[in-house]
Parts: structure tokens; sequence; C-alpha cells
């Protein structure tokens, strides 16, 4: 049968990167071996303790929130004891409804923060992408500053040309245009009038 566990235990302070690891790693695999699961390992770091323990004023504090049997939680509070970095450690039973409620607002917390650095991504993307691209020089390059009497455009072609020149300036309207614009007339409802 497997219930709720946290387990709270203070490490030397001066034990290096991989000796907390090593730890780590041993909680993990006795909790492999014996079927149980681990949700979070929060590590506070180095914190000062309530009183000198060792002649140490400081520990290193780490919490795991896990399912465990009891074959495990036996298990993991003797190889604790054993350990010469360990300085305390408790093992405690929690109520499984307030367990899986902070899970379950912990999982929904992760997925919010995921959505909005994936929306932040894809706008900072979308800004990137607008400003790579770059202006349409071809057509500055096509049209001659000093036209011969072979390149004149006939009428046909000057009033093309007219309206092109009026539909980028209306495509270069600024914000408050479009939001004070009329919404845009539909030839349906023009055609059922």
């Amino acid at each position: 049968m497997s219930r709720d566990y946290e387990l709270g235990f203070i490490l030397n302070p001066e034990v290096s990167e991989e000796e907390i690891r090593s730890i780590l790693d041993r909680i993990e695999q006795i909790v492999a071996n014996y079927g149980g699961q681990i949700f979070k390992i929060n590590q506070w770091g180095r914190r000062r303790l309530a009183y000198p323990i060792e002649r140490h004023r400081d520990g290193y504090y780490i919490f795991i929130d896990m399912i465990l049997t009891p074959e495990t939680v036996t298990e993991i509070e003797r190889t604790l004891r054993v350990s010469e970095i360990v300085f305390r450690h408790m093992m405690k039973r929690r109520d499984p409804k307030a367990a899986q409620k902070e899970r379950e607002a912990r999982a929904a917390a992760a997925a919010h923060a995921e959505a909005n650095s994936q929306a932040e991504t894809s706008a900072t993307s979308t800004e990137a992408e607008a400003a790579a691209v770059p202006v349409d020089s071809t057509d500055a390059a096509e049209v001659p500053s000093t036209p011969t009497q072979t390149e004149t455009p006939a009428e046909g072609q000057a009033e093309e040309v007219s309206t092109v020149a009026a539909a980028d300036e209306a495509a270069t309207s600024s914000s408050e245009e479009v939001e004070s614009a009329p919404p845009a007339f539909e030839e349906s409802e023009a055609i059922e009038a």
C-alpha cells in the first residue's frame, strides 16, 4: 500500500555538489527499486540552523515529495542514518487529499508558465521575423531615375502605378487610424439591400 510522504533532511554545509548528487541518486534508486514515485525535489540550499550541530551554524536543506511503501520508508531512513553528511532527517506522512491538490496546483502552474513562455517566444520570433524582412528595393532599382523616350509609360500603366502607390500609403497607416476606421463593407450586404 503506497502512501504520500515528505522527506526533509539537512546536510553538512561543506558538502560538494557531487556528494549532494550522490545522496539524491541513492534515494532515487531506493524509491525506484521499491516501486515508489518521486514528484518533486526541493533544494533550499544553505540556511541558518536553529542551533549548532557538530559546531556548524548552517546546513544544506533538501525536501522531497514522494509516494512510498512502508518498506521503502525504512530503507531510506536506514540509509540517511548511516550517512555521515546528513545532520538530521525526518520522514512525514502527508494527507493524500492535500498532497494531490498541491501536485495538481503545481502541474497547473507549470502548464500556465509553459504556455506563457511559448506565447512570448512566438511573439518574439514574429517580431524578429518582421524586423528581418528587408525592404523591397527591387521596385526602386527597376524604375530608372531619368526616363528616356522609349520608356515613357502609357496611360494604363500610369494609372496602375498610381493605384499601387495609393495602396502602399494605405498599408502604412498607423494603429490609431486602424482602430478608428469603420468596419469593412461587405459586398453580399450590398447585394441583399
